[in-house]
């Protein structure tokens, strides 16, 4: 038969009136307004499957709550710290694939001082995209996806990939194409349903 679990008296008014406040509250955590609410009616006297019922969650919910405010007093009615997944790479490796991806790539081609199209390195890409951007980040030691770096830069606004040089033209005498004129055009007529 499964032991009787109440919640410990409050030590002091102190801390009974905050536990009720807060299991009244409307503008706090809603973690820790259930939490307090599963105290005040084991104060109440209601057993576990009664205050589970109540507040529509596990009686086992109810009895980790309950030992924990016996253990920690207030302080276990919040999160424990560290809660959550910890970060694959570190806000230095970051900054380093943030700055990778802002500079120029290897390949890209430019004028020396002769005026003779040259790159420092022919075989590197002449442009980023984020195959070549996870290639080079591994390269500098950083173990990191493809998906990660686009997180990464979509979240810090990086812009990875440039203009197409086919959408503009330099030629003086370049005129885009105009929208479609409906003389020119004939439309097709649809037939009736």
């Amino acid at each position: 038969m499964p032991k009787l679990l109440y919640a410990r008296p409050p030590v002091d008014a102190e801390e009974e009136r905050q536990i009720r406040t807060l299991a009244g509250a409307r503008h706090a955590p809603a973690d820790w307004i259930m939490r307090a609410q599963v105290i005040v009616a084991s104060w109440q006297g209601l057993r576990t499957s009664a205050i589970a019922a109540k507040l529509g969650c596990h009686m086992q919910t109810v009895r980790e709550r309950i030992e924990r405010f016996n253990a920690e007093g207030l302080a276990g009615l919040g999160d424990r710290p560290g809660v959550g997944r910890k970060p694959r790479i570190t806000e230095v490796e970051r900054g380093q694939v943030i700055a990778l991806a802002r500079s120029a790539p290897p390949g890209r081609l430019v004028r020396d001082e002769a005026g003779d199209l040259v790159a420092d390195d022919e075989s590197g890409p002449a442009q980023w995209t984020l195959d070549s951007l996870t290639a080079a980040a591994r390269a500098q030691g950083i173990v990191i996806a493809r998906s990660q770096v686009r997180r990464i830069l979509l979240k810090e606004k990086v812009r990875w990939r440039h203009t197409r040089s086919w959408t503009t033209s330099t030629d003086p005498d370049f005129a885009p194409k105009g929208p479609r004129s409906s003389a020119a055009i004939p439309t097709r007529r649809q037939a009736p349903r």
